[in-house]
């Protein structure tokens, strides 16, 4: 047996199909010296019973792109390593029991010819001769993906292990890994106990935790957070089945049911709405036993009654066919549902591929190697926001948190993917000062990064919870009229989620200018909208930046994106003496909107809030009721306002003095719904559908915010070239002229009869009279006559309306209405 080296580039840790996928790919982009250590055997965790399917359309283009790049890869595999992999393109049928389930399955067929994925929308009849043991009782339409898969998991893992060997990494199965070690912020090695129970030490800068369901108590003992947790995962394997050959991948998510065929078996499989936890540890639990291996967990009829049930009413097959199997083994899910790749931003060097949420087999070929180009080339290959493992809040590791949180996701694969869903476990964790001020007003509260956060206001008298659609909600009404009182009165949002950091020292400002496209050296009180660019223009993030005094800045930004956010800034210090702080429980932000807000504000403080005493832009401090706020005249609803940033202890007292001083003018209490909707009226990018760390900052119609007179900063160079250039695509607005349908996001943009691209984002716009999309048009050497001189549609669910398209924001677009 080869002796474990003491030195290598990269240390793998563990064996399933992630690491021997990252291991694989680091070998292929040629380091060599790659070392993968895998506590027992390789793929003796969850791999092994993994049910093997290959889906080629995600939700997103990068994430149809990683899954493809897996079916690709796992096609050519057998023929590189000589290890048969089970690869088939048999195909998949998803079929829809109800109306709103084949919305949701045509709005996919939209996303897969956006992709060009190739798909086919099929009648309940047409699904029938494709699978003739379907029973179509009470099918409404299906969706065919004919080059979908399926695949021997063990074996994907063996042949990419292989592949890894035959590059030159090297394998240790039976060799634990017991701790990571580092200095100065950075990984320097790993110690392990070898298959030969001596302990062991191998010194690298790099680490990649694949483990799997260990992987959350192995980044917890390095201060890393990575937030998921095992669940019980069942599948059942009938008899032989005479005459059953090669079927197509069936989905029968609103039976949470999937079905394949394998050797001649049948197999049902489930995603069932309530979960059953399993394996952490504290609290009474025990935890994975130390010697877990090819293990299986205890059946549960009662569990799977239902499914099973289903499956015979279904399938008929099922009511005649022995059970050869079942199946119950468990398998990690995450918070979201999402999957986390990437560095941690706790620790240099230490990567993470892990948390797969029953998507692992299909994911990570395109993970592994989107990773290694990560790795190796120090940026992601494109945009992996969705998965990027700084989107994890720190409390997220905590295990009753996870263990609630995770009953929940395994379903949502196969839970209707309505638009503005909430999750409804682990929720109240992060709350604003004045929430139970919002909740006792009629407040109905969405989820994010943890953050509670009024969506909607409800009427008195009308039920608080939402109703899900893919038509206008139940709160369609209540977001119209926050929305108006916003554009023609005065609405209040409680907008405590934003990330709030401060960034001080003697080089704050030069150490900014370095990191930011806008000039920093401004006024004292000056706020300034900038971008944080990369190499290649691309933005990594849009904030606002307050200078505070000489030293000391703010820095505000999406809630969502903070930890990325500091990262980020973490990253890029260098040398420079500035002490980059999260603030964000310190203060609460207040925000106060519309044409109304100016008399609002001058009953709450003694202030001249005129023009000239406090133009846009610009920050100071005020008496807000008997308290202390600063005042920020900066808006993302494309009104007259301010936003209070209050000290935590005085923020209910401040509340209620500003709901005091409007009482009169009519003061709306207004929800994150209508911010939204507000500023896709007004044109504002939104971080992370219509601007991401892959557009470009001139394509996006942001160059204002790169300074040209700066001498140097990041992405300035990608700025000045593609200036010389020419852009290659704009964002360009877009309102249908029907005012009946919706826009959410990932309908299709169609050009002159072509496809483009997706809409990055949508709302309705009450006040403009329809819905609100976003995308980018390409238009290279094209004037703006031109680009617009098109005939604009947009696809929805298989229906394509007519576009009236916009290169200046359709409300307000001189700003006078913000400037007033």
């Amino acid at each position: 047996m080869a002796e474990i080296p003491r030195q290598a580039r990269a240390v793998v840790i563990g064996g399933g199909v992630s690491g021997c996928s990252v291991a694989y790919h680091l070998a292929k982009m040629g380091w060599t010296d790659v070392v993968l250590l895998e506590r027992k055997q390789l793929t003796s965790g969850t791999t092994w019973h993994a049910a093997g399917l290959i889906g080629q359309l995600r939700g997103s283009a990068n994430m149809t792109r990683l899954a493809k790049y897996s079916a690709d890869l796992y096609v050519k595999l057998a023929a590189e390593t000589g290890v048969e992999t089970g690869m088939r393109q048999v195909g998949s049928i998803s079929v829809a029991l109800t109306e709103a389930r084949h919305e949701e399955l045509l709005r996919q067929a939209t996303v897969a010819r956006i992709f060009d994925v190739e798909v086919h929308e099929i009648s309940p009849a047409e699904a029938k001769a494709k699978y003739p043991h379907l029973n179509i009782e009470g099918v409404v339409g299906a969706v065919a993906l004919p080059l979908d898969g399926q695949c021997d998991p063990a074996n994907i893992a063996m042949a990419l292990a292989k592949g890894a060997r035959m590059r030159g990494a090297q394998i240790f199965e039976h060799t634990r890994v017991t701790a990571v070690t580092k200095a100065a912020g950075h990984v320097t090695g790993v110690d392990y106990i070898g298959a030969d129970g001596e302990p062991g030490h191998i010194a690298t800068d790099v680490v990649v935790n694949c483990g799997g369901m260990w992987g959350r108590d192995l980044a917890e003992a390095s201060g890393v957070t990575l937030p998921l947790h095992a669940c019980e995962h069942f599948y059942l394997v009938t008899e032989p089945v005479e005459g059953l050959g090669h079927l197509p991948v069936l989905r029968v998510p609103d039976e949470c049911a999937y079905y394949k065929s394998d050797a001649g078996k049948m197999m049902v499989g489930a995603f069932e709405p309530k979960a059953k936890p399993w394996g952490m540890t504290g609290w009474g639990r025990a935890g994975i036993r130390d010697d877990f291996m090819f293990d299986t967990l205890p059946e549960d009829w009662d569990h799977f009654q239902p499914i099973l049930e289903h499956a015979m009413n279904r399938l008929p097959l099922f009511q005649t066919a022995g059970i050869h199997t079942f199946f119950n083994g468990p398998e990690s899910f995450t918070p979201d549902d999402r999957y986390y790749l990437g560095e941690a931003p706790e620790l240099g060097g230490y990567w993470v591929a892990a948390g797969y949420n029953s998507v692992g087999i299909a994911g990570s070929g395109g993970a592994g190697m989107a990773l290694a180009h990560w790795i190796t080339e120090g940026e992601a290959p494109f945009d992996l926001w969705e998965v990027d493992i700084r989107r994890a809040q720190p409390f997220q590791r905590n295990r009753s948190y996870l263990k609630e949180r995770v009953s929940e996701t395994l379903g949502l694969l196969y839970a209707d993917h309505f638009p503005y869903r909430q999750v409804v476990t682990s929720r109240g964790v992060r709350r604003s000062p004045i929430h139970d001020h919002l909740k006792a007003r009629g407040a109905v509260f969405g989820e994010v990064a943890g953050w509670e956060r009024a969506n909607w206001f409800a009427n008195d008298g009308q039920e608080r919870e939402y109703q899900y659609s893919w038509k206008r909600q139940n709160w369609f009404d209540n977001q119209r009229g926050e929305h108006m009182a916003v554009r023609e009165g005065v609405g209040f949002f409680d907008m405590t989620s934003f990330g709030k950091i401060r960034v001080e020292g003697r080089d704050a400002c030069r150490f900014l200018n370095r990191v930011a496209s806008a000039e920093m050296d401004v006024a004292t009180g000056r706020i300034v909208y900038t971008m944080l660019l990369n190499d290649r223009g691309g933005i990594e993030a849009d904030l606002t930046v307050t200078r505070l005094s000489e030293t000391a800045y703010l820095l505000v930004v999406p809630g969502a994106t903070l930890q990325r956010n500091l990262a980020w800034l973490r990253a890029h210090v260098g040398d420079d003496f500035a002490v980059i702080t999260d603030m964000t429980a310190a203060e609460s932000v207040l925000c106060v909107m519309g044409p109304k807000s100016r008399a609002l504000m001058q009953r709450l403080s003694p202030a001249d809030f005129s023009n000239a005493a406090h133009p846009f832009g610009t920050a100071r401090e005020i008496e807000a009721g008997m308290g202390l706020a600063r005042a920020h005249r900066v808006t993302y609803v494309g009104e007259l306002g301010w936003e209070l940033y209050v000290s935590a202890d005085q923020t209910a007292h401040v509340f209620e003095a500003i709901e005091a001083a409007g009482a009169d003018l009519g003061l709306k209490l207004c929800g994150l719904h209508t911010l939204d909707s507000c500023r896709i009226e007004k044109a504002y990018r939104h971080w992370g559908h219509d601007i991401t760390d892959e557009d470009h900052v001139l394509d996006a119609g942001l160059g204002f915010t790169a300074s040209r007179k700066k001498p140097a900063y990041i992405g300035r160079d990608a700025v000045l070239r593609r200036e010389e250039e020419g852009v290659p695509r704009r964002l360009v607005q877009f309102r249908l002229a029907d005012p009946e349908p919706l826009l959410f996001h990932n309908e299709a943009l169609v050009r002159d009869g072509q496809i483009i691209g997706p809409v990055t984002s949508g709302n309705y716009g009450h006040f403009l009279g329809g819905a609100i999309g976003m995308g980018y048009v390409p238009c290279k050497g094209q004037s703006d006559a031109e680009i617009l001189g098109s005939s604009y549609e947009i696809e929805v669910a298989g229906q394509r309306h007519k576009a009236i398209a916009s290169l200046a924001p359709m409300h307000d677009p001189k700003s006078e209405r913000v400037r007033a």
